[in-house]
């Protein structure tokens, strides 16, 4: 719970973007953080998860990221998701489930067509992680 309080928090830093936030660990220490900014960057791969992998893989000097887990507060969408899988994290905790883009559950589960040992939970905070989505899309509405 507290890593995916974290990457609510990054989430909450998404200004003018969908608000997600991304969280990599390591031996229960954080080793990367990170909040959609595709629309700041101007960059369609600017998702929360693809830049906290960045970023762990700087940290860590190595783009496997075994033995690492990511929470993330909405669940990944595909690019995301074989991003995810084919930097070998080991367990990816999510929050919000994706009736549209979700890649592991909701409307696909990458899972099925990779060769892959990822351990997936949903649902965590998922109360939290919707209200923050929903604020956001209110907001966009009025």
């Amino acid at each position: 719970m507290e890593f995916m309080k974290f990457a609510i928090d990054e989430a909450r830093k998404a200004v003018g973007d969908i608000p997600v936030g991304a969280v990599i660990v390591k031996d229960g220490e954080v080793v990367a953080s990170a909040f959609n900014t595709k629309e700041k960057d101007n960059d369609v791969t600017s998702h929360a998860e693809i830049l906290a992998i960045r970023q762990a893989e700087q940290v860590m000097a190595n783009w496997r990221l075994d033995d690492c887990d990511m929470y993330v507060t909405l669940e990944p969408c595909p690019m995301c998701g074989w991003a995810i899988l084919q930097s070998r994290i080991k367990n990816l905790y999510f929050g919000s489930y994706d009736n549209n883009y979700g890649a592991f559950s909701s409307k696909i589960d990458l899972r099925k067509i990779a060769s892959t040992k990822l351990n997936v939970y949903g649902g965590i905070l998922e109360d939290e992680c919707n209200e923050i989505l929903k604020a956001f899309f209110n907001q966009i509405r009025e």
